[in-house]
């Protein structure tokens, strides 16, 4: 899954960190391993859940990879304020600007 979000790189791991950490259940995930770039994090019966941070134009771009927390990150992906667009020339030839760049694509 991948978002585009106004926040800075270090808002947008702080931001995991608080959301997932205050789930209960089996939703809930630790904090494994953390970078400038990334957070793994760990949950029930140790299943692996990774935030990535990338700057990008207006924002960061900022993608999740996980085998079952789908739907924790789309939801976590839904809490971040969307990107403004990004200017026409800021684009690479061809490429269009979208209509929603909060969409997160799965």
């Amino acid at each position: 899954m991948e978002a585009r979000t106004s926040l800075a790189s270090e808002e947008v791991l702080q931001a995991a960190k608080r959301f997932f950490v205050r789930r209960t259940g089996i939703y809930a995930a630790f904090i494994e391993q953390e970078s400038p770039m990334h957070i793994t994090m760990r949950g029930q019966g140790g299943e692996e859940a990774v935030i990535g941070v990338m700057p990008a134009p207006g924002g960061t771009s900022v993608r999740g990879s996980t085998y079952m927390f789908d739907q924790q990150i789309a939801r976590f992906f839904a809490t971040l304020p969307p990107a403004p667009a990004p200017a026409p020339d800021a684009l690479p030839p061809g490429d269009a600007p979208a209509d929603d760049s909060a969409t997160v694509a799965a």
